[in-house]
């Protein structure tokens, strides 16, 4: 990111764009995870989920515990205030997400949970536009996010 230290004046150029955003190149988990964009629901949709893309891989498979994820929201798109639950999605806020056995993915995690202290990507399932991003500060095995929280899907 950049700062303008002094605007064009009477006429002159405006400035380039202030953010400039680069590719995540490598094998290393920091990449792997910067890639993932997480899809997120509030967590009333979990007592009855089931999955609306119909994955394969979340079919007739052991059930794994569920973890949850503590972020602090670093950006929020303006579509988020759009819908009463996304309108709690709120910049600097911190959020609870659980990633129940159900959403578990392939690599045994739900996609998008990030690591910690790095910077990953997320959207609103259902809330068209609705997205942004958060940093990972903790992780907490076999728990229950608290109510008005969210859930991986």
């Amino acid at each position: 990111m950049r700062q303008v230290i002094v605007p064009p004046r009477n006429g002159g150029t405006p400035c380039p764009d202030l953010k400039q955003r680069r590719g995540c190149l490598g094998d290393g988990p920091l990449c792997d995870t910067a890639k993932e964009v997480a899809k997120i629901l509030p967590n009333y949709f979990k007592r009855d989920f089931k999955d609306p893309w119909r994955r394969p891989h979340m079919l007739k498979r052991e059930k794994l515990p569920s973890y949850c994820i503590y972020f602090r929201l670093k950006q929020v798109g303006a579509a988020c205030h759009l819908s009463f639950w996304s309108s709690q999605l709120a910049r600097e806020r911190h959020v609870c997400v659980e990633c129940q056995g159900d959403a578990v993915g392939s690599k045994k995690r739900c996609q998008g949970d990030g690591l910690q202290g790095a910077r990953t990507f997320w959207t609103a399932a259902s809330v068209a536009g609705c997205q942004g991003s958060w940093m990972q500060e903790s992780s907490q095995e076999n728990c229950v996010c608290p109510r008005h929280s969210f859930i991986f899907v």
